[in-house]
């Protein structure tokens, strides 16, 4: 990792931490799902404890990857910073890879209060290769989410940024199948999820902290949706570079 990778990664973090609402809305959203969703309806459960913490790790991955990415990136874009750092020589490689480590700080600071609140109000248990398997699956199910942030950021203005990372929020979420039992889920879920982003990353969720075999189709979805998101967002910033740097 280069140091100026690492230099855009201390620039973006601070630029982060100075907005405290920022953080504070990153630590609230999930923890508010868990404590709401989860410990009323599922803390006694061991079982659905378990597998519902899982989907809430994921509800804070989406959270913090589409909207930290995607509205933060169109946000960047209306400084004259942005604009500055685009006509640098170094190229777009470390401020994307310094973007994508914050994102992680980020994702990683969203997932501890639920976990913690996992841990005393609930009975959801795994054991430490599960909790280590369920960190490095926390990170992969990131993936798609900040290419998703990513297109968006770089395909859009701010305010439509905002409004397109809202509308898709709650779908992704539902008929991911975050919201319901993955044991016995509503039809419409159990049709839509499988060829949705969100329950490829769950299921790798599931799959890490409890006994749990992950559908091929799902993972199969979620590999053809981060390749295609992975396009997306690159041509989103080619197609941004062009337009104002011609």
């Amino acid at each position: 990792m280069s140091a100026l990778t690492l230099t855009h990664a201390r620039f973006l973090l601070l630029e982060t931490i100075r907005v405290p609402v920022a953080l504070i809305g990153t630590l609230f959203f999930p923890s508010a799902a868990m404590l709401f969703f989860v410990v009323p309806f599922a803390s006694d459960d061991s079982v659905a404890a378990t597998y519902a913490t899982a989907s809430m790790v994921t509800f804070a991955v989406m959270t913090s990857n589409l909207f930290g990415h995607g509205v933060g990136v169109a946000a960047d874009r209306a400084l004259p910073w942005d604009a500055y750092t685009r006509t640098l020589p170094a190229g777009p490689g470390p401020r994307f890879a310094g973007r994508i480590i914050v994102g992680l700080v980020m994702t990683a600071a969203s997932l501890l209060p639920v976990v913690v609140i996992a841990a005393l109000f609930t009975e959801a248990s795994t054991t430490p290769l599960g909790l280590l398997l369920g960190a490095g699956a926390a990170l992969a199910a990131a993936v798609p989410f900040t290419l998703m942030g990513l297109a968006i950021g770089y395909g859009l203005p701010m305010k439509a940024a905002l409004a397109v990372a809202q509308v898709l929020f709650f779908p992704l979420a539902f008929f991911g199948g975050l919201m319901s039992s993955p044991l016995d889920p509503p039809g419409i879920v159990r049709a839509a999820a499988p060829y949705l982003p969100t329950r490829g990353a769950v299921e790798l969720l599931w799959a890490a902290v409890a006994d749990h075999s992950p559908d091929p189709r799902a993972l199969i979805m979620l590999a053809v949706w981060t390749v295609a998101l992975a396009g997306l967002a690159v041509l989103a910033y080619y197609r941004d570079q062009r337009q104002r740097f011609r």
